[in-house]
């Protein structure tokens, strides 16, 4: 029997962990420990729910994993602040957290984790496993054309956590394969990716109707201005799609179930963050 995959994109979480609890998780000297409490009560949560029996692997995003993209155009993520103080010293008590709990993660050198996440997806789809991915990105959705590779949001309710392939035409129009296309032209804010003036969802899937890419787009139904910002639309388009192939070491999986997660209480008293 094979052993399904929990891809966890790990910077995602840590954001939700920290910014999406009611009140601060302090310990006895005021300390905040917000961040490696929620993101260690999180993830046992999506273990219960929706993982038992899997492999889970984490994956953050390396500190300089956006300069090849932004070496493509200086405006990627450029609208990001900097994070909080807190929320760095987090990051690296989560990594504690997960060695304790003995979660594997990554953190790989020049890469993001989406990059590292599609590999390492695919990877898992050559050997049959299913695979789900924990994240709130919209760009794993050019994943799903695989129809065993799901995207999961706990943070939604309970019936609508998956988003499957099948749930992509629907929503927005295009088909999975197509979705760097379908951003390049309408844009992605998260990213700071700014697409063509004037082009919303509706207009992007009419432009690309019958699963056309951008190469098979009618020149007639191109306005002037979109023409001759063409050469930055196929830019923006390689910068979305996802390195399936990224520098990683073949042994990074191990097709070997996750343990049952303590309770986040449980790791704060071993990692004596109490």
């Amino acid at each position: 029997m094979t052993t399904s995959l929990l891809l966890v994109d790990g910077h995602y979480l840590l954001h939700r962990a920290w910014f999406g609890f009611a009140s601060r998780i302090t310990n006895r000297s005021g300390v905040d420990r917000t961040g490696v409490f929620g993101f260690t009560a999180l993830l046992r949560k999506a273990q219960a729910q929706h993982a038992s029996g899997f492999e889970i692997f984490v994956v953050f995003d390396a500190e300089n994993g956006s300069q090849a993209r932004a070496g493509q155009d200086i405006g990627y993520k450029a609208q990001r602040p900097a994070p909080e103080p807190g929320l760095i010293e987090s990051l690296a008590l989560v990594k504690n957290g997960l060695d304790h709990c003995g979660v594997r993660w990554s953190e790989q050198d020049g890469c993001e984790a989406d990059d590292v996440i599609a590999t390492l997806a695919t990877r898992a789809r050559a050997e049959d496993r299913p695979v789900d991915i924990m994240t709130t990105d919209k760009d794993y959705i050019q994943l799903l054309a695989d129809p065993h590779v799901q995207l999961l949001n706990t943070g939604l309710a309970q019936d609508h956590r998956y988003t499957t392939g099948d749930h992509v035409h629907p929503r927005y129009g295009v088909l999975p394969e197509q979705w760097p296309d379908f951003r390049a032209l309408m844009g992605d804010p998260a990213d700071n990716i700014a697409g063509l003036r004037g082009v919303g969802l509706k207009t992007a899937s009419r432009l690309l109707t019958g699963g056309r890419r951008l190469e098979s787009i009618p020149r007639d139904e191109l306005r002037p201005a979109w023409t001759e910002a063409w050469p930055q639309v196929l830019c923006w388009r390689e910068m979305i799609k996802l390195d399936t192939r990224a520098d990683v070491p073949n042994d990074w999986l191990t097709a070997e179930s996750a343990a049952p997660l303590p309770s986040a209480a449980d790791v704060l008293h071993a990692l004596d963050l109490w």
